[in-house]
């Protein structure tokens, strides 16, 4: 990728988390933090273990649910009125079409940050009745990374057992992500070492999670767009031969040069039908912020 494309998508992602924390309160440096740890920045990130992909590495199912509950709020009623739950409690999409339209939207740094935006304030909001004090952006990250049941087992235990092997208690998530449970050399980490772990990670963002104020300062683009290439400390590996690159060279050569009437054309396109779900999600990811 060119320095003038990174330099484009680094205005993009940084805009797109900037307006997701003045819009819904969650800390601008909590969502930068856990976009990087989950795909180093990458809105195409796929991860190698999960149905995960996009900036916040939403799974299926958990994309499928926070669209359904905010999508309409932020100008995506079309997805959020197509999706519907099941007697047992699974989320479905009829038109195979539109469900690969809804889900392509985690490579969108626009929606995606939004919805996880609204996804943390939803885990805020639980946490804290649930523990009893406020919840810091480590908390919000672990209610992400294990669910909101999962991340109010693991906090109660550590409060309680700080020691106690993470892994012990969660063998599953610890199978998809040996490098957050183990240390290099196959010890298991505590619930303590795994939490503080990803609160450096998180750095700033492992503080106050919201009515911080903190709506976003403005990076010099430069030097996010650095960040941006440095991959190290992120979770997901990107797979499926598909690359930021890779999408920045296929929609600059659909789209030719970026107009205004390209982009009225691209902000139709947020409104999809199957047969161009594939081009807005591609024409989306290229758009400068």
């Amino acid at each position: 990728m060119t320095i003038n494309a990174v330099y484009t998508v680094a205005g993009r992602v940084q805009s797109a988390i900037k307006q997701a924390a003045a819009r819904t309160g969650i800390d601008f440096d909590y969502l930068m933090g856990q976009a990087k740890v989950e795909s180093g920045f990458n809105a195409s990130a796929r991860a190698g273990t999960s149905s995960a992909t996009g900036l916040y590495q939403f799974i299926e199912q958990s994309w499928l649910a926070v669209v359904k509950d905010h999508g309409a709020e932020h100008g995506m009623g079309w997805a959020a009125n197509s999706i519907q739950r099941t007697s047992s409690g699974r989320l479905t999409v009829s038109d195979p079409g539109m469900r690969r339209a809804i889900l392509d939207l985690r490579n969108n740094p626009e929606a995606a940050s939004l919805m996880a935006a609204e996804h943390a304030s939803d885990n805020k909001d639980a946490l804290e009745a649930s523990l009893g004090r406020e919840a810091t952006g480590t908390d919000l990250y672990m209610a992400h990374f294990l669910g909101l049941g999962g991340a109010k087992q693991f906090l109660r235990a550590m409060q309680v057992s700080p020691d106690r092997t993470a892994a012990s208690m969660f063998p599953a998530a610890a199978g998809a992500n040996r490098n957050v449970f183990f240390n290099r050399d196959g010890s298991a980490r505590s619930l303590s070492e795994v939490y503080e772990r990803f609160g450096a990670k998180l750095g700033d963002g492992a503080g106050a999670a919201g009515s911080t104020g903190n709506a976003g300062n403005d990076l010099p683009r430069l030097q996010f767009a650095a960040q941006m290439l440095d991959m190290e400390g992120a979770t997901v590996i990107t797979g499926a031969n598909q690359s930021a690159a890779d999408a920045m060279n296929w929609a600059s050569a659909a789209m030719g040069r970026d107009t205004p009437a390209a982009r009225v054309q691209t902000a139709n396109l947020l409104r999809p039908s199957p047969d161009n779900a594939r081009l807005a999600y591609m024409m989306l990811a290229s758009m400068g912020a």
